[in-house]
């Protein structure tokens, strides 16, 4: 339902409790209000996550304190006082996303990226599945821990596929192209970085092809 739809809803609800004198009606305007905060939470924290991770990546010392964790961990909160179990599995995903990518702060991320994961599951949410498993198998190269690594992204990947989002599948083949060369596949590394730069390419997924050319470099060194 659009965020249209449900602050029409809240209206409609809201005239019956007046003229109609239904009090249950004021409770159920409020759930599509709340239903509209916990998307509009989830879809400013993830500019706002956006923005902090370029700030901190370009300029270090002069990055805004703006933080996204209050926004996302809202959207949790409400979507799950919902019932609405797509909704808190995403929101969950891009909080993992924030202690793994902003703080680097894997152990507190991995168990957030773990429930989203089965949410995702148990909801069928097949995007927010791959990013999980694309992230999860972040935190498992982190560790050293090759094979499983590989593993999570190549299902993130297969996800991805399947769904259409190629510039999701160039960018794990970033991944999957240096743990290949970390295990000493450098043939197979190579390759992926082929095939990962044409996708991006087609896909006018512009930053990955540079993290492409830095692979690129990165594998011929070794």
């Amino acid at each position: 339902m659009s965020t249209e739809d449900r602050i029409e809803r809240a209206r409609a609800l809201h005239e019956r409790a007046v003229f109609g004198g239904e009090a249950g009606a004021l409770d159920a305007a409020d759930a599509e209000l709340d239903a509209v905060e916990a998307d509009l939470a989830l879809a400013r924290g993830r500019i706002v996550h956006e923005r902090l991770r370029r700030e901190r990546a370009e300029h270090p010392r002069e990055a805004s304190e703006e933080d996204p964790l209050e926004l996302f961990e809202r959207a949790a909160r409400l979507y799950r006082a919902l019932g609405d179990v797509r909704g808190e599995g995403e929101a969950l995903l891009w909080t993992g996303l924030f202690h793994q990518v902003i703080r680097r702060d894997d152990a507190t991320a991995v168990p957030l990226l773990e429930r989203s994961r089965e949410l995702a599951e148990r909801t069928g949410d097949r995007l927010t599945l791959s990013y999980a498993l694309r992230h999860l198998g972040v935190a498992e190269h982190r560790a050293g821990r090759l094979d499983a690594a590989r593993e999570r992204l190549e299902e993130s990947t297969r996800l991805r596929r399947e769904i259409g989002l190629l510039p999701g599948v160039a960018a794990n083949m970033v991944g999957l192209a240096y743990i290949a060369a970390a295990d000493g596949r450098h043939d197979e590394a190579s390759a992926l970085i082929e095939e990962a730069s044409a996708i991006a390419g087609a896909s006018g997924a512009h930053a990955v092809a540079r993290q492409l050319e830095e692979a690129r470099t990165q594998v011929s060194r070794d």
